[in-house]
């Protein structure tokens, strides 16, 4: 019986391909070291840089270092459990966490897993942590208003949406309470928040998450969490995490998400921890050479894309913890070069009552007007100016000197608008409503309004405002501009005469 070699070909074909599919040909290394939340594999020949790994307890895995006979990996789970001699194996892939608006309202680690105890989210989308910044040609220029509601700073350092300011103050200075009440500002705009919390004790985070909840803004925002105890590697990783959640409403929604890393300066440290553990040369302050390269290339992913690619943005916030207002150490300078301007918080005036504590000479926004509308623009452009002489003249008049009129006027003004730039805690304000009260002390109205009725003034005019020339304020918020400039003012004269009268008869029956 001769049997035809072609059949034979084909049924040797057949039971080939039928093997192969179910032969697991994953690739598979070996620990050979292990401790401190990296590892030391043996074998993963073709393991790429940035690849996921699998241990045999089931934790995942980073490639870290390619080294000419071993493999460098960060653990990014329970190291305790890995032992010498277990199998790992490559996953060809990268880092990807889950993203969608399935995310909003939730507590997450940095690879995506829900820590609030709210049940599984069911996301079927996946986003790299690790991608290219778009570039320049897919980008536009800032030139949107991202209001955070604090008129410290949406006056004299204005963010827009696709800027990147960064917050940078010593420990205690109200850092974190300014990214807050900005994610606050947003409820019922369309941005999407995405908070960052990068080796905190998880009782401050929860506080935050409280915070937030009470104020209604956790139904936009998403919450990453690398907390204190968590290992190192999971601290590295939260910020670019937090960067693809956001990149999802930007690039596959077209619309805006705001991203505060709070705060880089502890990302470094478990950085440097992972850097060292590996044997990486250490440079400045120990930090590897690459630590810049840390920083810029998740900042860089903040941007306003370009109208042909949707006119999304993602806007970062980063904060930085400076020791005993050392802006010039390696850090701080690293990441006032990669911004666009930074908010500066000053320990003394903090303890002085002034709240937010922003330095008015030392912030600034590279954006600057093109972030503010162009009422705010038009009324806060000397407030800067004024407050920087009111801080020159301040030391001339503690000597006791003699003040001539224009100079003592100066320091009545300056000593006001200070009063003005005060605000308290989670009250973030309207655009048109601070346009209404700096408007009130640019222009002079104040200046026979006592400095301790500043802020009783303030509540009862902006009350005032919105029962009766709702118009007014409404005007300015729809189109940005104070067209009826002579009614705004001769409503404001009216209202501090009056309530200069109502003082002066609670004075005299007193």
């Amino acid at each position: 019986m001769k049997i035809k070699t072609e059949e034979i070909k084909s049924i040797i074909r057949q039971e080939i391909e039928g093997y192969k599919s179910e032969l697991d040909v994953s690739e598979t290394g070996t620990v050979i070291e292990v401790g401190d939340g990296i590892a030391r594999l043996y074998g993963l020949e073709n393991a790429m840089a940035g690849e996921m790994l699998e241990f045999e307890n089931g934790a995942h895995g980073l490639v870290f270092n390619l080294e000419e006979n071993t493999i460098g990996a960060v653990i990014l789970g329970d190291f305790l459990t890995i032992e010498e001699g277990h199998t790992v194996k490559r996953l060809n892939r990268v880092l990807a966490v889950p993203v969608g608006e399935e995310l909003l309202g939730r507590v997450v680690n940095p690879l995506g897993v829900p820590i609030d105890g709210k049940g599984p989210i069911n996301s079927d989308k996946m986003r790299p942590v690790e991608i290219i910044a778009p570039g320049i040609a897919d980008r536009q220029p800032v030139k949107e208003p991202l209001q955070t509601g604090l008129k410290s700073i949406d006056a004299m350092t204005p963010i827009g949406r696709g800027q990147r300011e960064l917050i940078i103050g010593d420990r205690k200075t109200g850092k974190t309470a300014i990214a807050v009440d900005a994610i606050i500002n947003q409820k019922n705009t369309d941005v999407v928040c995405i908070y960052v919390a990068i080796g905190q004790k998880a009782s401050t985070v929860a506080g935050v998450v409280e915070k937030l909840e009470q104020h209604g803004a956790m139904d936009y925002t998403i919450v990453v969490a690398a907390n204190a105890s968590d290992p190192a590697p999971l601290q590295y990783i939260a910020p670019y995490a937090g960067c693809a959640m956001g990149e999802y409403f930007m690039f596959e929604k077209h619309g805006h998400a705001l991203c505060v890393y709070d705060d880089l300066s502890k990302q470094a440290n478990s950085y440097r921890e992972l850097s060292l553990l590996m044997r990486r040369p250490p440079g400045r302050e120990a930090y590897p050479g690459d630590i810049f390269y840390c920083h810029s290339r998740l900042l860089e992913r903040a941007c306003k894309m370009s109208d042909d690619l949707g006119a999304g943005s993602l806007t970062a916030l980063p904060i930085i913890e400076t020791q005993e207002g050392e802006v010039s150490a390696y850090i701080p300078t690293n990441v006032i070069s990669i911004t666009d301007g930074q908010i500066y918080l000053q320990p003394n005036l903090f303890a002085s009552g002034l709240r937010p504590a922003v330095d008015v000479g030392i912030s600034v926004s590279r954006v600057g007007g093109n972030a503010q509308i162009k009422a705010m623009k038009k009324f806060a452009g000397s407030l800067r100016l004024d407050l920087a002489q009111y801080r020159e003249l301040e030391a001339f008049a503690q000597l006791g000197t003699e003040l001539d009129a224009s100079t003592q006027k100066q320091l009545d003004r300056g000593e006001r608008l200070y009063e003005i730039l005060k605000q308290k805690q989670y009250e973030p304000m309207l655009v048109e409503e601070q346009v209404a009260i700096i408007y009130a002390g640019t222009q002079g109205f104040l200046d026979k309004v006592a400095v301790e009725d500043i802020k009783e003034f303030e509540a009862e005019f902006l009350k005032y405002m919105r029962d009766s020339h709702g118009d007014l304020l409404e005007e300015i918020s729809s189109s940005g501009v104070m067209k009826n400039e002579e009614k705004f003012s001769k409503v404001t004269a009216d209202y501090v005469q009056d309530f200069l009268s109502r003082k002066s008869a609670a004075g005299a029956s007193a």
